[in-house]
């Protein structure tokens, strides 16, 4: 339908067409969108020694870096050390106790280290989401690399992301546990680490309309 016939149409007719141009647009960039937090949202990290900031104090942990770069309160819920079945269960009293928005899960990397069962770390990041959404709140899924020579995600971040309709970062963990300028030891990062990871964060949430 060209330009001036759509000119001629009567008003309604055209906010019609124009609505459904922009529900195209949407379905055709394939991007997860989130709804908007308010100011007084309340907003989860949840994960392990990443989330927990591990190599520097609360206050350059990615969490504090984030709340202070996007304006809402955002909690820091990480457990050095925890596999994702742990986390699993730990979820629930979370959820109950900080009542959040939106939850951002970053999970699964003890499990990479120890070599777990890799669809058995797919399916409780699945049952992450799922419990998160249950309660009412939005997700978003930071993909944890694989450590070596070049970092990168195992394949089922990627596959929950597309299954379950989830915004997800990708690369900067990946980019991160490759560049020893960024890190406190071998697997956590110094306080510029965390940064980057936090700027990451927020602009994944910029992507997906959250802010």
């Amino acid at each position: 339908m060209t330009l001036s016939v759509i000119c001629c149409l009567p008003r309604e007719y055209k906010y019609v067409l124009i609505l459904q141009g922009i529900l195209l647009l949407t379905a055709c960039s394939g991007k997860p969108l989130l709804s908007s937090l308010s100011t007084n949202a309340r907003i989860v990290a949840f994960g392990d020694s990443l989330t927990y900031g591990t190599g520097v104090s609360s206050e350059q942990s990615y969490p504090s870096v984030l709340q202070s770069l996007i304006g809402r309160t955002v909690i820091r819920s990480g457990v050095p050390g925890e596999i994702s079945n742990k986390g699993l269960a730990r979820l629930d009293s979370v959820l109950a106790r900080e009542q959040p928005d939106l939850v951002i899960v970053c999970h699964g990397g003890n499990d990479i280290l120890r070599r777990m069962n890799g669809a058995q770390t797919e399916a409780n990041l699945r049952a992450m989401v799922s419990k998160v959404r249950t309660s009412g709140a939005e997700v978003i899924l930071l993909a944890v690399p694989r450590l070596g020579l070049f970092p990168e995600a195992p394949g089922y971040y990627e596959r929950i992301a597309e299954d379950m309709q989830v915004p997800i970062e990708m690369d900067v963990l990946a980019d991160l546990e490759g560049d020893s300028s960024m890190k406190s030891d071998q697997v956590h990062f110094n306080a510029a680490g965390y940064r980057k990871m936090a700027l990451a964060v927020q602009q994944l949430l910029i992507d997906a309309g959250a802010i």
